[in-house]
Order: C-alpha cells, then structure tokens, then sequence
C-alpha cells in the first residue's frame, strides 16, 4: 500500500531544499549540495535515492517558481542510474525527448545507425532544456548519450535556456535498448508532474494570500461566494494533481507498472495550467504585471505543459492504455 507520507530522509531533503533555494545562485548551490545527482549511486557521487526523493526536490523547486536545471538533471540522473554504466553515471546530461510534428509518447523519429567504432544519430530534438554538453537522446534503437550536439538556441516561456538540437550522424554512446525509451520519458513525465505540483501548490499560496487581504466593497475579497468557489476549484486541481503524481512516483520507485499513472499525472498537468489562469483571475489587474510573483508560476505552468504536449495527447494517451 502506498503511504503518502514523507519519511525522515524526504523530509530533511525538502528542508535543505527549500533552504537553498532563498539563497544566491540556487542553481549553483543545488549542484554543490548534491541534490541535482541524489538519484545517482553513491560510488558514483549520489545518495542512491529514486523517484519519490527526485520528486520532493522538484516539488520545492516549482513551489518557488525557480529557475534552476533541477528537472533535466534529476531526470537524467534517475534513467541513468538505471540503465547507465558507472561512467555514465558520473556525466551531468539534460534530455532530448520531443521532435518537430510528433507527440511525445510517439516512437521516436531520430535514426540510429551502426559505424565501425559505433553509432551515429540523425534527427532534431526540440525544446532540449539547460543544454550545456551532454544530452540523453532517445532514437530508434534506444537511448544514447550524446557530447556537445550541434544546437539552436530556442525561448522557452519561462526565460530559462532551451536548444533545439540538430543530429546529421553525429557520433553517440548507447546507454540502453529501444526498450528503455518509455522508462526515460516516464522519468521526466513524473519530473514535469511533480514540479508542477509545487507550481500549483505555490501559486494557490500566493492567491489565498492576496485574496484575504485585498478588500473590495469593504469586504476581502475572500468573503465573496464567487471566489471561494473559484478558489476551491484551483485547490481541487492541486490536490488532484497530488495524488496523481505521488502515485506515480511510488509505482516508479517500487518497479511496478506505471504507464497509466504517469499518463494520468501528465493529463493533470494541463488542469494545473487552467488553474493558473483562475489564479490570475483572482487577481485582477494585478495578475498581469510580469513583475509580480504570479507570473513567474503561470510562465513555469504553461512551460511544464508545453513539455508534455498538452492535454489533447495526454487523453490519446489514456485512451491508448485503456
């Protein structure tokens, strides 16, 4: 049975987490402290951590709304110190799912090829995040580790630095078979959900806040019947999204089947991003100045969706599975 709980070790890894993240450079602090590698084995620099711990980070990360590299780097951690060799292991990578036209639970598009010496990729990943030099790319014959691909520069919503990255034979290193493409995408599908539970989570903070506060007619705005049940509905949307993504998670972590969970935590994904738009509402005018908090959450909600395709292919999806 799953407990929802955290234990002692989750619990301390929030509270170092969210400490982090009030300070300076918290990406840069994040990777000192070795939060970006806890999934990896300990021999190769990580605490042997799994889904559950990847998530509590993440989870803290989109409660601030931060822009930190924390989501490729722990997913990549996590495949990798399933499916990685022990030199693997010791690279930091981001991840390269999504190509132009297809959605992301389609096989992939991008060619795999045999040479004398090894294998060479051909293709374009789009929406790649953080690409600093190595990238998890998934092709036709598994997943591959790739070394400072060529790449264009994209804009994400969030103003945080994403690539498309441009394969014509560029050389790779297999990491695992074709069969191991869902385990990577499930990897950063759980990410995705469990940061944007804390975007969410973050975002209904905030508004519950103003909400009290704001008067209108001399009474806070809180003490209106229209927005409690506007905000009753984000918090429904949040909890859902919850259990969603915890379920997912655990399932992960414990080896059991999980397609079907990580779908539906990515459907609520997309509810989590129609929620932001509510919190916006709330907020009148002041919901759409870019230099209020709000829109830091509502720019990291509709990126998180962005990454998984949006509701449309994640109801494909579940259907698919049913």
């Amino acid at each position: 049975m799953m407990d929802f709980g955290l234990d002692e070790t989750q619990r301390d890894l929030r509270e170092l987490t969210a400490e982090l993240l009030t300070k300076d450079e918290p990406g840069r602090r994040l990777r000192e402290a070795g939060l970006l590698g806890v999934c990896l084995p300990e021999e190769a620099g990580g605490a042997g951590l799994g889904p559950v711990e990847m998530a509590v980070v993440l989870r803290e990360v989109g409660a601030r709304a931060a822009s930190v590299p924390a989501l490729p780097a722990l997913a990549a951690s996590l495949f990798l110190s399933r499916h990685g060799t022990r030199p693997q292991q010791e690279r930091s990578a981001t991840i390269a799912l999504r190509e132009p036209g297809r959605a992301p639970a389609d096989p992939p598009a991008t060619t795999a090829d045999r040479t004398g010496d090894g294998w060479v990729l051909t293709g374009r990943k789009t929406g790649v995040p953080y690409l600093e030099s190595d990238v998890l790319v998934t092709a036709d014959a598994g997943v591959f580790l790739v070394s400072e691909p060529e790449s264009r520069p994209e804009f994400a919503s969030t103003g945080e630095p994403a690539a498309t990255v441009v394969l014509d034979r560029t050389p790779a290193e297999r990491v695992a078979g074709p069969e191991a493409v869902d385990g990577l995408r499930h990897a950063l599908t759980a990410a995705v959900a469990a940061q944007a539970s804390g975007v969410l989570a973050g975002a209904l903070e905030l508004t519950t806040g103003y909400i009290r506060t704001r008067r209108q007619f001399d009474r806070a705005l809180a003490q209106f019947q229209a927005v409690t049940m506007q905000i009753a509905d984000v918090y429904i949307a949040g909890r859902a999204l919850d259990v969603a993504m915890w379920s997912a998670v655990w399932r992960l972590g414990e080896g059991l089947p999980a397609e079907e969970d990580v779908a539906l935590a990515a459907f609520h994904v997309g509810e989590a991003f129609r929620a932001l738009y509510t919190c916006q509402h709330l907020h009148g005018g002041l919901g759409l100045d870019v230099t209020y908090p709000l829109h830091r959450y509502f720019a990291q909600a509709k990126h998180l969706s962005f990454l998984l395709g949006g509701q449309d292919a994640q109801l494909d999806l579940i259907g698919a599975l049913a």
